[in-house]
């Protein structure tokens, strides 16, 4: 999952052309410091802002992860990519099911700073956003 960075941007629902990358020296302390504390295994973090946020990407044990985190250092949605069969079972069906024949590439767990946990699945070019359950939210357009 390479590009697991970008798809946090299309589930802030933010176009790819909005995300600026950054150099480590461009994210505020208190931005890097919630990231360390969150997660001290985070190396080769790459960074990115959005909207006044900012986006940390990164591999903990060959797994990709992404963080957002506000200004004040407030982390408002980790993603964290897993496997197409760790997606939830109602989620795999709906995809069979609306796009015969396509194969879903990529798949996350998202989880906001409320502990509310979504998933994403990759399918054609959009990122389908389902609940905890695998009941369909959103599609969006990468």
């Amino acid at each position: 999952m390479k590009k697991l960075v970008f798809l946090l941007a299309a589930v802030a629902s933010v176009s790819l052309a909005n995300a600026q990358k950054l150099s480590e020296k461009a994210v505020p302390e208190a931005v890097q410091s919630a990231l360390q504390k969150n997660n001290p295994n985070a190396k080769e973090v790459k960074w990115e802002k959005e909207k006044g946020n900012y986006e940390a990407g990164f591999e903990v044990s060959k797994t990709d992860h992404s963080v957002l985190i506000d200004a004040s250092g407030s982390i408002i949605e980790t993603e964290v990519e897993i496997s197409i069969d760790a997606l939830p079972k109602n989620a795999r069906t709906y995809v069979t099911q609306k796009y015969p024949g396509k194969k879903i590439k990529e798949a996350a767990k998202i989880t906001d700073a409320k502990g509310v946990v979504t998933y994403e699945a990759e399918v054609t070019g959009k990122d389908l956003i389902f609940d905890a359950s695998g009941k369909f939210l959103k599609e969006i357009k990468d």
